[in-house]
């Protein structure tokens, strides 16, 4: 369902009166589940994600046991070099090596009876912590296949906290509009960092991380727009995701962990187990497609909620940027987007700024900006919907700017 446009001096009570209306069958859907289940099982997969959002930096990372989040083997430090590029590769491959010879040295020596020393020492020592027992051979093998590395997250949790700022009044009421529960406004921290200029190198985008098949369900992702880069419309698209994966499920830690494994991929997971108990599919179930990023997507959520909710305790001193208020009208006609500029008198930079779900081509003048579209001006604006739907009747359209055609709304 398309939310209709929404005018700047009534634009937070007819936010909530529309997303009621597309929320239409939702009640319950928060007042049973308003609070995010933890589990004691799952708590030290959360105090792993706490480690990683708040202690280690992008320059950083953990080399871990990608099975029991509580066998952390040590913190391997990255060189000043781009993310993926053959420098980082080779510390990280480096690292893992370590701490995989340290395994084998270790399962050896306690095959042979001979004493543990250095590394294996160590290992030693983690995993006895995290089993309360003494590992025998076996766990050290078996862990062999589970080395892992996590990258630290700190400056961009920090940063994200700093950016929520902007969004965070529009996401709660969006939230509330909806009727979910207000703790889904820690999810884009996992997502993106609040960072809406986000692009994952599967083809994600935006500060809610849409995929595009997924993200044309709820909003226009064409030649002309993207509205996966509007943080403001992907904020509602993501509503009205959350709430049709808690249909669907009727569980919140399946239903956001269905935001990243699909929603049929976690009902597959509840009906091979024969149980909604995230716990126990979490550490039990086996399904092809269900691998870490799965299994840790809602303790890494609940990690970072503890964190949005006290975020001095984590990062002294942080402060959330200013809530962005732009002005919104709904554009009465297609015009190209140097004419829309000079109408409103403003700069090019500042429009585009404001309206990043417009692609380039409607930028370097290939297409217009296509009626409909909700316009963002800056706050405190004086232009409405009439006084711009008047300006444009006097003026001389643009070429292609009469109207959509076919090829503004197909994909690129």
């Amino acid at each position: 369902m398309r939310l209709r446009p929404l005018a700047s001096t009534l634009r937070p009570l007819l936010l909530v009166l529309a997303l009621l209306l597309a929320g239409a069958g939702l009640s319950g859907v928060a007042s049973a589940q308003s609070v995010m289940p933890r589990y004691a099982e799952l708590q030290r997969d959360v105090d792993f994600w706490i480690r990683v959002y708040t202690e280690i930096s992008t320059r950083q990372g953990f080399v871990h046991d990608a099975r029991n989040l509580g066998v952390v083997y040590g913190v391997a430090a990255l060189p000043d070099a781009p993310p993926g590029s053959d420098p980082r590769r080779e510390a990280i491959t480096a690292a893992r090596d370590r701490w995989s010879a340290a395994l084998r040295a270790a399962a050896e020596a306690l095959t042979a009876g001979q004493p543990l020393q250095g590394d294996a020492a160590w290992v030693h020592k983690v995993w006895r912590d995290a089993l309360g027992r003494d590992p025998d051979a076996g766990t050290f093998t078996a862990a062999l296949a589970d080395v892992r590395f996590q990258l630290g997250q700190a400056d961009r949790f920090r940063g994200g906290v700093e950016r929520s700022g902007a969004w965070r009044e529009h996401i709660a009421a969006v939230l509330a509009a909806a009727q979910l529960p207000p703790e889904l406004i820690a999810l884009p921290h996992v997502e993106s960092s609040f960072d809406p200029t986000a692009y994952s190198k599967v083809g994600a985008a935006g500060m809610w991380q849409f995929m595009p098949g997924t993200a044309r369900l709820y909003m226009r992702v064409d030649g002309a727009v993207d509205e996966r880069m509007d943080p403001f419309r992907a904020t509602e698209a993501a509503a009205q995701l959350l709430a049709n994966n808690f249909r669907l499920l009727g569980s919140w830690p399946l239903a956001l962990t269905a935001y990243n494994h699909g929603a049929a991929g976690m009902r597959r997971a509840r009906d091979a187990m024969g149980t909604d108990d995230f716990a126990v599919i979490a550490r039990r179930y086996r399904g092809p497609a269900f691998g870490f990023a799965s299994r840790n997507f809602y303790p890494s959520f609940l990690a970072a909620l503890t964190i949005d909710q006290d975020p001095q305790r984590y990062f002294p001193g942080v402060q959330r940027a200013a809530p962005l208020r732009p002005v919104e009208i709904s554009l009465p006609t297609a015009v190209a987007a140097a004419e829309l500029g000079r109408l409103l008198d403003l700069p090019q930079p500042m429009l585009r700024e404001l309206n990043p779900a417009l692609r380039p081509a409607v930028w370097n003048g290939e297409r217009p900006v296509p009626a409909g579209y909700r316009l963002r001006l800056p706050t405190g604006s004086p232009w409405t919907p009439e006084r711009l739907a008047a300006v444009l009747r006097v003026t001389t359209p643009a070429p292609g700017a009469a109207g959509a055609t076919a090829s503004d709304t197909a994909a690129p």
